[in-house]
């Protein structure tokens, strides 16, 4: 049987790519940036303005894109909006970049789940995630009702900024299938691929209580920052995210 996101368009469903920009044009590491649930790859702006005017990033490539049902990305009523759809088009973009560097994956929110999903199925592609306000939800906290009164919450942040994307099948798709997966913190425990997370002092969406834990069963890969501020991409976020990408190049030189 051919899946879904093959047969829409008879062929593969590819992510829109809204930025790719090297500032020397001769790129030593790809960076790729994948965005939130109710957000856009436009979320980054501010985060590319400051790595790209930093002079010892300058021979890195990045690169960004809206994902299923977001921004200028592909959006259809019978797409299913869960893992398979986004990590089949991510794929397929990401295998369009034909890479000679070797690979980082940022991912923010949402983004960070399916950056982190996508290196746990592709071992041997990515070499570092960074994931910044990683929700690390167990699935004792999705059996949890104090859970969804904090779902509610998050719907209601999201509604203030849009309320129209309450309704949208990619948010609602989105927010049941990736963000509550039962297998994302399994799935955590088990990465192979060096992972820094990132998240604010005052993240009230990602449950950062289990961070610890969860950096405590994988110790080998996963290691964490955790700096001033909430869940947004933040500067105080984007200036740790500097620093490792400083220190990933020059591991390769």
């Amino acid at each position: 049987m051919i899946s879904l996101r093959y047969d829409l368009l008879k062929k593969p469903l590819e992510l829109k790519k809204t930025h790719d920009f090297c500032p020397s044009g001769k790129p030593r590491l790809t960076v790729v940036f994948i965005h939130g649930i109710a957000s856009s790859s436009a979320a980054f702006a501010k985060t590319l303005s400051y790595l790209e005017g930093t002079v010892p990033l300058r021979d890195v490539r990045y690169v960004t894109y809206d994902l299923l049902g977001s921004g200028e990305s592909y959006k259809s009523d019978k797409l299913d909006y869960g893992y398979s759809d986004q990590l089949g088009a991510l794929e397929k973009s990401l295998d369009n970049l034909k890479l000679s560097t070797p690979l980082v994956l940022v991912g923010h929110s949402m983004g960070a789940m399916i950056a982190a999903r996508y290196a746990y199925d592709h071992k041997k592609v990515v070499r570092k995630l960074i994931l910044c306000s990683l929700p690390v939800y167990t699935e004792k906290d999705l059996d949890n009702p104090a859970f969804e009164v904090a779902m509610a919450g998050f719907r209601e942040a999201v509604g203030i900024k849009n309320r129209a994307v309450l309704k949208e099948k990619a948010f609602n798709q989105s927010l049941n299938k990736i963000v509550k997966n039962r297998k994302n913190y399994k799935r955590l425990v088990g990465l192979t691929t060096p992972a820094i997370l990132i998240h604010g002092d005052l993240d009230r969406f990602i449950a950062a209580h289990n961070i610890p834990k969860l950096v405590k069963s994988n110790p080998k890969y996963l290691s964490d920052i955790k700096v001033p501020g909430g869940h947004s991409m933040s500067r105080e976020k984007y200036i740790k995210v500097k620093e490792i990408l400083e220190k990933t190049l020059n591991e390769n030189s």
